[in-house]
């Protein structure tokens, strides 16, 4: 035992495999013992001692190319790193923790893209009975909207929130989505779009606050694709918005243009 084991004995002793004692090599944190008369290298207490070093810091989450300076370091400067590395683990601790409750959250549906609020607005919706397609739809509008106008999102909540307080919008809403079914030159539709701009003039909280209205004037783009994303499933809808903005812009209400 005076003259030490070899590199897989070594290996076996720490908890490692022997790939990765001569990766440590390789980094120069245990210098590689010379060979013996035999052409082996052994390794003795020392290096077995350094081993274990590198293996424990690195078990502990310090990266390897931090261990070098490490070893070397007097008491104050090995505490000092030792924090440094507690802090970066606390940071992927919190980061993992989030990524954690993100998937919990995709087994809840609605809840791993959306925040509360919004996942209770269209719990409303399908209380108040609207088509599950057309729940889906809105939701795929709120995904949209938050990750493309994040600083109007929560006015246009605010919208959602007042139609659906607001019964004969809600009633216009649904009329819009079975207006699906109508051929796209059908003229009630133009005759729903009246109706819708009216509801709207008649109760402007449904049109949103000022700030709100700001934010997705400035966001024109996004304002098209967000509402648009269901115009080849739904080319009636497409219609019936152009014409109920059209309608509210000839009275004065500053709707985005597409």
């Amino acid at each position: 035992m005076s003259n030490g084991v070899t590199i897989g004995q070594a290996a076996a002793f720490v908890g490692v495999t022997v790939k990765t004692v001569r990766h440590y090599h390789k980094l120069g944190l245990v210098a590689e013992p010379e060979r013996d008369s035999s052409g082996y290298r052994r390794y003795g207490s020392g290096a077995l001692l350094k081993l274990v070093q590198v293996r424990a810091l690195a078990a502990a989450g310090v990266p390897l190319a931090g261990i070098g300076p490490m070893l070397d370091a007097d008491a104050v400067r090995f505490g000092a790193a030792l924090a440094d590395v507690g802090r970066q683990l606390t940071e992927r601790i919190d980061e993992l923790v989030a990524r954690r409750d993100t998937l919990h959250r995709l087994a809840d549906g609605d809840r791993a893209l959306l925040p509360d609020r919004a996942c209770a607005v269209l719990e409303r919706m399908r209380g108040l009975g609207f088509d599950p397609d057309y729940v889906a739809a809105q939701r795929e509008a709120l995904v949209l909207a938050r990750a493309l106008v994040p600083e109007g999102f929560d006015g246009f909540l605010t919208q959602l929130e007042h139609g659906l307080d607001d019964p004969e919008y809600v009633d216009l809403a649904r009329r819009g989505w079975e207006a699906e079914s109508w051929e796209p030159d059908d003229p009630r539709i133009g005759e729903l779009a009246a109706a819708m701009a009216d509801r709207y003039l008649a109760n402007p909280a449904l049109l949103g606050d000022r700030a709100s209205l700001r934010a997705w004037a400035r966001a024109s783009a996004q304002y098209e694709l967000i509402n648009n994303h269901r115009e080849d499933r739904a080319p009636v809808a497409a219609r019936l918005t152009a014409l109920t903005e059209a309608r509210l812009r000839s009275a004065g209400v500053s709707v985005p243009y597409r």
